[in-house]
């Protein structure tokens, strides 16, 4: 910032007394929006709202959050400056960001206690559009639940060991699970039914992810990754594997298939695979971690989640059309540049990756003291948060990977966290039996939402917003709404 290298004495800042302040508007990729403006230092985000929709001469005013050094102004601009103690010798360049149009309400209170499952709920995913729910336990079984009614639906049966990991296509038709002897099972999402497994790997499989809907409409793909330390490309219609890909040498720990077309793997060999998604070529690999890599998470994960899905859902006769939209969903997303990629591992540390152009990468991320057990994108990609077994959970910036601060408040192990689709809202899972939902604006927690009997090893939010989804130790599968 200007003048902030001035000896301390030349350095005028904001008084208690009311002045006034030079500011320049200033967009994301840094162009110049505006000529100076000269305004009191009482102006709120509010008011700046204002002036910018009309410098931007909006149709429809849209809101913006602002930023002044990486720190957002949440209220009247004087307070903010002495308390960041900025100077304002020099004209301020005040940083917009277009924010979601609609607002997620923040949960506040559990609306059904759902039981069913006979031993630990251990996964829990909402489809695409929202609209249904499924979750995998340790019983061996997959139940699909009504969340008009809160009533288990289908109760899906064909395993034999735990369920360890559950995903739905992008167009919401199939529910892939996988369990501890290694086999995958997929169901059809509208009557539980049976449409066969997947056999192959040796032992079990960890991690799941479907071909994105803007590259493959109705979806026929998804990839697998196990403990026997390859992954499987499979058909859905032949659920034959199309290929294997072997080039870690200890147990996958994540899969994430891409919008570019590739896949990334991470493992407990300390390494980051990224793949060729036709073929299985390995592309390259991505040093830099020291103990087992736990987690991956893509910048453009929430489009690729959603597909093309809507308030309507995808019919046959709409393929094509929803084809387009996911692809438009997707560029909107990545706005025009290569995805990014997070890691975070047992050595407590978390990189930042552009994987589709370069092995190096963009950031290292310290500060947990324990193993990163998740890292999630926001949906606008503006934001990643850890979670760690130091019970802290951390915000990043996710444009490079700056340090943001800190979320405390859980008294045990942080399992797993989960992104309100407006990106303003975080909840998150810990040993300590709880949910605590946490307001990114204002860094604090926002709601603690105990009720969980025992540990809460999976947590969901829907990506319509409309609610939590929460399972954990004590079997019981709990929805929270505002």
């Amino acid at each position: 910032m200007a003048g902030a290298s001035e000896p301390p004495a030349k350095i005028r800042r904001v008084e208690e007394a009311p002045a006034n302040v030079i500011l320049q508007f200033e967009s994301e990729s840094g162009e110049l929006t505006g000529p100076l403006l000269d305004v009191p230092d009482t102006v709120t985000p509010q008011q700046l709202e204002v002036l910018l929709n009309n410098l931007l001469q909006q149709g429809d005013p849209l809101p913006y959050a602002f930023f002044l050094q990486d720190h957002e102004l949440a209220g009247q601009l004087g307070t903010h400056l002495q308390k960041q103690q900025v100077s304002i010798e020099a004209a301020l360049r005040v940083v917009y960001r277009p924010q979601a149009l609609f607002r997620v309400r923040p949960v506040t209170r559990c609306t059904a206690s759902m039981p069913g499952h006979a031993e630990a709920v251990l996964a829990v995913a909402f489809s695409p559009s929202g609209k249904q729910l499924a979750s995998g336990s340790g019983d061996t079984s997959l139940r699909l639940w009504d969340l008009s009614t809160q009533t288990s639906e289908h109760t899906c049966q064909g395993h034999r060991n735990w369920v360890l990991a559950v995903s739905w296509s992008p167009d919401g038709l199939v529910v892939a699970s996988a369990d501890m002897d290694g086999v995958i099972w997929l169901w059809q999402s509208s009557n539980g039914e049976t449409l066969g497994c997947c056999r192959g790997h040796r032992k079990w499989v960890t991690s799941l992810a479907w071909e994105p809907a803007h590259a493959s409409l109705p979806s026929r793909r998804f990839c697998s990754g196990s403990k026997d330390t390859t992954l499987r490309v499979w058909n859905t219609i032949t659920r034959q594997c199309q290929f294997s890909m072997s080039s870690h040498t200890m147990a996958i720990t994540c899969v994430a298939w891409g919008g570019e077309g590739l896949l990334y793997s991470s493992a407990r060999d300390c390494s980051i695979n990224v793949w060729d998604a036709q073929d299985g070529k390995l592309v390259r690999s991505l040093p830099g971690h020291g103990h087992w890599v736990n987690t991956l998470a893509l910048s453009t994960e929430h489009a690729l989640r959603s597909g093309a899905h809507d308030e309507h859902g995808i019919t046959p006769d709409e393929l094509e059309e929803a084809k387009k939209v996911a692809k438009k969903r997707y560029a909107e997303a990545s706005k025009g540049q290569a995805e990014k990629l997070v890691s975070g591992s047992d050595d407590n540390t978390l990189y930042m990756w552009q994987p589709s152009t370069s092995k190096k990468s963009l950031a290292r991320m310290t500060g947990h003291m324990q193993l990163v057990n998740q890292v999630q994108f926001s949906p606008d990609g503006r934001w990643v948060a850890s979670a760690s077994f130091d019970k802290a959970i951390k915000l990043w910036n996710g444009a490079d990977g700056t340090f943001v601060a800190n979320f405390r408040g859980h008294v045990g192990a942080v399992y797993q966290i989960a992104w309100s689709s407006d990106s303003r809202l975080l909840v998150s899972g810990s040993k300590d039996s709880t949910l605590k939902v946490w307001d990114v604006k204002t860094r604090k927690l926002k709601l603690d939402l105990p009720g969980h009997a025992d540990e809460v090893f999976a947590v969901d939010w829907s990506p319509d917003g409309s609610a939590v989804a929460s399972g954990g130790k004590d079997k019981i599968l709990k929805l929270w709404r505002h």
